[in-house]
């Protein structure tokens, strides 16, 4: 048997989580005080993900750079191989809102949109 301390980010509480893992049985997680608490700390304990928000460099632009997402969490260890693909790339202005930047980061299937519009300059 393991168990995992957490912190959860769910809702603003912040709540303090106590995670029991067993072999072959779903966890169980103690502490939360609303169900996103409990969904949060079953799924950090055995499908970590996370939203990667950056920016990318902009040729052509009234700015140098735009701000970038993903468009839905990828798995947590991921996250270093989807930086270094926003890290290499250049795009060309105008860049509009919810453009897609990388249409599968990583290999993950998740695609990487801009979050800020850039107009030409």
């Amino acid at each position: 048997m393991e168990t995992r301390q957490l912190t959860c980010i769910g809702c603003p509480l912040g709540c303090q989580l106590t995670v029991t893992l067993e072999d072959g049985k779903e966890p169980v997680v103690a502490g939360y005080t609303c169900k996103r608490g409990e969904a949060y700390g079953k799924k950090e304990v055995t499908d970590p993900t996370r939203t990667v928000t950056s920016s990318v460099r902009v040729t052509g632009g009234e700015i140098a750079m735009a701000s970038v997402k993903t468009r839905t969490d990828i798995p947590k260890d991921k996250i270093f191989d989807v930086m270094a693909e926003i890290r290499a790339v250049t795009i060309p202005a105008p860049v509009a809102l919810g453009q897609v930047i990388l249409p599968d980061a990583a290999h993950t299937g998740v695609a990487v949109i801009a979050t800020k519009a850039v107009a030409k300059r």
